[in-house]
């Protein structure tokens, strides 16, 4: 049986894969393996019983998935405390803030509508390791003593979720943004008050574009994953800037003054090159994954800092930050983490951040990306293929080794199973775009006909 799990949380089609039923089961058995882990030897809630912080994104099915979560957890004897629609990473925040000792968020991220998710933060905001997640998937279904009368959980709201999530972020700055226009592609989704309050709060002139979630339309021609919304907004207003966040606002993108991308190799070296001008870059080190562009490694190696990778998945980044106690790293996807603020990938506090640096320094977004210098790189996904054999088959093997014999010192071939989707990711970088997507065409050729379902 496949692991449940996937590099962010369990996701899946709601009420295909990811059933009322499941989502119930899950948040029981979170609750005992969190409970038998030690995490609820401190509990503040009421009468002394475990505390939960229970967020979601905009999406109509975060509705019944709610429901669902709440049901579990009241029922195995949590007291729920509901934050309603608020980011991923605002949602880690107040898992802390609040000194809850479990977190749960509904949501897919970037994934179209139909999909959701769950994804738990334990004591403190940090995600579940792998040993925990996969202590919850073998209690699911399990036989357990349920709590009865006063013991069961209590439910309740919290309506300034909002306000201090905002107020947090604003927080994190030491320099207004006073000057500065910038558009927000908040993707319809779990952004759409918190991001502008945040900006505006902070002093900048703000243009929120894509902030009137229905339930619908998250991620939908907007956001991170489609930058041509957030490009004709930043031009048509003259922005200094444009940020795009996904669906629960754990990531974000950016485009300059005259539209071009500014993806999150380069926000990172924004961010990173900041904290070392002020001594704040622990041991002078980012952290980032195998995606990202050799462009990003020259630079920060020009630049005197030392860049550790990682396999693809913000929490494979944030597990190595915290092995070797780095505050800065990411992906080239636009998760930034920044742990002197965050326990997670947060979208808002990057663009925050990366204002501040343009703010303080006098300089053009365009001019401080331009500290990296992008080699053309190709991204094909394959689709209808078992990306399980993507890593062992002796054809896609040979095809790949050959590639790289192509490309020698002046590129490079990832070749990956996606973890929250059922593909595989082929990614080439050579010194033209041409030859990348002609290496990129023909390894994406092998994988089809050797994988294909």
């Amino acid at each position: 049986m496949a692991r449940l799990f996937g590099t962010d949380g369990v996701r899946g089609l709601a009420n295909g894969e990811l059933t009322a039923e499941l989502t119930l089961d899950l948040s029981v058995a979170a609750a005992h393996v969190l409970g038998e882990a030690g995490a609820f030897e401190h509990t503040s809630g009421w009468n002394g019983r475990p505390f939960a912080v229970v967020g979601r994104d905009t999406r109509i099915s975060g509705q019944f998935l709610e429901a669902a979560v709440v049901a579990g957890l009241a029922s195995a004897g949590v007291d729920v405390l509901l934050l309603g629609e608020l980011p991923t990473p605002g949602v880690a925040h107040l898992t802390a803030a609040l000194g809850a000792d479990l977190g749960v968020m509904l949501s897919a991220s970037h994934n179209p509508m139909p999909d959701n998710g769950v994804k738990f933060f334990a004591r403190g905001g940090v995600k579940l390791d792998d040993t925990l997640e996969d202590a919850v998937e073998q209690r699911l279904g399990e036989p357990w003593q349920r709590p009865t009368g006063a013991a069961v959980g209590r439910v309740s709201t919290h309506p300034t979720a909002v306000d201090e999530y905002a107020a947090h972020l604003v927080g994190t700055l030491d320099a207004p943004l006073a000057g500065l226009r910038v558009v927000l592609d908040c993707a319809q989704g779990a952004a759409s008050v918190v991001g502008p309050r945040a900006l505006a709060s902070a002093g900048a002139e703000v243009i929120a574009i894509c902030a009137s979630p229905d339930g619908l339309n998250i991620n939908d021609g907007c956001g991170s994953t489609h930058l041509d919304v957030l490009r004709a907004a930043v031009i048509e207003h003259g922005a200094d800037a444009g940020f795009a966040v996904d669906g629960d606002a754990d990531r974000c993108l950016a485009v300059d003054a005259a539209g071009e991308t500014v993806d999150g190799d380069q926000l990172l070296a924004i961010l990173a090159l900041a904290m070392r001008e002020q001594q704040q870059l622990r041991e002078d080190t980012l952290v980032v994954t195998v995606m990202s562009n050799l462009g990003l490694l020259t630079a920060m190696r020009a630049a005197g800092v030392t860049v550790r990778t990682t396999a693809v998945g913000d929490r494979y980044v944030l597990e190595a930050m915290r092995a070797g106690g780095f505050n800065l790293g990411g992906e080239q996807s636009g998760h930034v983490i920044m742990t002197d603020h965050a326990t997670t990938g947060d979208g808002l506090l990057a663009a925050l951040h990366v204002l501040e640096r343009m703010a303080r320094t006098g300089s053009s977004l365009a001019e401080l990306a331009g500290v990296v210098t992008r080699l053309p790189q190709v991204l094909v996904n394959v689709p209808g293929v078992d990306k399980a054999r993507a890593s062992h088959d002796p054809e896609v093997s040979a095809a790949v080794a050959q590639a790289e014999a192509e490309l020698g010192e002046q590129g490079r071939v990832l070749l990956r199973s996606s973890g929250t989707e059922p593909l595989v990711r082929v990614m080439v970088e050579a010194p033209t775009v041409e030859q990348a997507q002609d290496v990129a065409d023909r390894l994406a050729g092998v994988v089809k006909v050797r994988l294909g379902l």
